[in-house]
């Protein structure tokens, strides 16, 4: 019964029409923002931090959270249409939307989107209503040998990405380890392949490379292919999925969105993970795996379904715990001291209502997306219909502004039209991209985890962690067995 009250008190704190036209801005700015570039869900939310001051501590976190799932969501508003992933975990969804939209299939690309967000954001919230301190309690009890393995299981993923040719997908997954390693060191602090360049002791920042490798390689494969002529524009429809094409992937998005949450709940692991891991299990799950990546809808289902249930899964050490699941959490935990609020086991004691009105607001939060989605994916179709004269400069400027809206540098800028020109001779020679973001988004947590293992155990700890040991096994049978796979049909065909 206290339970059941507990939810009540929840949706209690939204009664009155402040709550609801909170959670309303909130879904629309989380959409938009999402939908640009540039603007990650933990950015959308830093800049609406500010103005959350002169509201009510209730009022202010869910209008943060409202935005916090909405811009998972907005990410593939793009991704589907124009192949610019609008968030890091858009661009899963991008490997199988934007082949649908090329298909003239744009409405079922974004409807597909749409309803696997707002299911796995249910599912994410569920979950988190049920199991937040039990579950962050067993997140904690992870060791650095733990979430290598997670991480490594990750990479293995790499495999399903390679069309057929897996050592392609492995030379571009080692392309973003490499990447990666640019920098200061995590542990020792030296600076690495530097070259005595100030811009690059941090590094390259994700958001400029998925641009350049997703949207910017395409605008320089259409110069290379242009004839002056614009794309058959009369097949571009805004049909949504059919009810028997939405029954044949139930079963993906509710298992990508138990996938999302179970990942969101590590600290560091994140949408972007939990994206690329749910498309891989959804891939090797289903019976027809030679369509992902030539416009599956399967495939554009498992990356949303996981990207947005991962929110519910961050939340569950944030709130929890007091302890940030993901970047946006830690922006989320700033908010929470900034109105005097501390997260953890005395939140849900001393301030019940507020935790419990999140959750209700995240409810209706996914509702209201819901609705604004289907409504909005009229308006947001005809952005395919602009000729490629206007659309093409088009994206090439809001990859810029993207970039430079990161950290107001040039060199992002620079670096994302480097990444562009790697992009297009990588799809010219077959090589997969998405690889290549897997490496640059796993590379700090494969690299600090295997280091921290074994300053403290040694070697031994990734044989002496039962847990380590079992996801280690399984990352080998993920990345070994298409291999196997791939060997026995050369086979057969000779």
């Amino acid at each position: 019964m206290e339970f059941i009250d507990s939810i009540f008190l929840g949706f209690s704190a939204l009664v009155g029409w402040k709550p609801i036209v909170v959670i309303v801005a909130g879904v629309i700015v989380g959409i938009l923002a999402g939908a640009m570039p540039g603007l990650s869900p933990s950015t959308a939310v830093a800049l609406l931090v500010p103005f959350s001051y002169t509201m009510t501590p209730g009022l202010a976190l869910i209008l943060l959270t409202s935005i916090y799932i909405a811009s998972n969501y907005g990410g593939s508003i793009t991704a589907v249409l124009i192949n610019t992933p609008g968030t890091p975990s858009a661009a899963v969804t991008a490997m199988d939307g934007y082949p649908l939209t090329q298909q003239g299939k744009a409405g079922k690309g974004l409807g597909t989107a749409l309803i696997a967000s707002t299911i796995g954001g249910a599912v994410g919230v569920v979950i988190l209503i049920l199991f937040a301190v039990p579950l962050a309690r067993i997140a904690l009890k992870f060791s650095p040998a733990d979430y290598f393995a997670l991480a490594l299981f990750g990479l293995a993923t790499v495999a399903s990405m390679g069309r057929g040719n897996v050592l392609k997908a492995l030379v571009a997954i080692l392309f973003g380890l490499l990447i990666k390693t640019i920098g200061i060191d995590p542990i020792s602090g030296v600076s690495r392949f530097t070259f005595g360049s100030d811009a690059l002791y941090d590094g390259f920042t994700l958001i400029p490379a998925l641009i350049g490798l997703f949207a910017v390689s395409v605008v320089f494969a259409k110069v290379e292919s242009w004839t002056g002529l614009d794309r058959a524009l009369d097949k571009i429809d805004n049909k949504l999925p059919s009810f028997t094409e939405f029954m044949k992937i139930k079963m993906t998005i509710l298992r990508s969105s138990i996938i999302g949450t179970i990942i969101g709940i590590f600290p560091g692991a994140g949408a972007t993970i939990a994206a690329f891991i749910s498309y891989d299990v959804s891939k090797r799950a289903s019976k027809e795996p030679d369509m992902f990546g030539q416009g599956s809808l399967e495939g554009v289902a498992a990356a949303e379904g996981a990207n947005s249930s991962s929110v519910g899964g961050a939340l569950v050490p944030l709130l929890a715990l007091g302890i940030p699941g993901s970047a946006t959490d830690a922006v989320l935990l700033g908010a929470f001291m900034l109105h005097d609020l501390v997260p953890g086991p005395l939140l849900f004691r001393d301030n019940p209502e507020i935790v419990y009105g999140i959750f209700a607001a995240l409810i209706v939060a996914n509702i209201i997306m819901l609705f604004l989605g289907l409504y909005g994916n009229r308006m947001f179709i005809k952005v395919v219909s602009v000729p490629d004269a206007i659309l093409y400069p088009l994206i090439l400027a809001i990859a810029v502004i993207g970039s430079f809206a990161v950290s107001s540098s040039m060199f992002d800028v620079a670096a994302c039209i480097g990444f562009g020109i790697v992009g297009w001779i990588f799809k010219r020679y077959g090589y997969p991209v998405a690889p290549v973001v897997l490496g640059i988004v796993l590379g700090n947590m494969v690299e600090e985890n295997f280091r921290r293992a074994v300053i403290m155990d040694g070697y031994g700890a990734f044989f002496r962690d039962k847990l380590a040991l079992i996801v280690l096994l399984l990352a080998l049978l993920s990345f070994v067995y298409p291999l196997f796979k791939q060997w026995r049909e050369r086979k057969k065909s000779s």
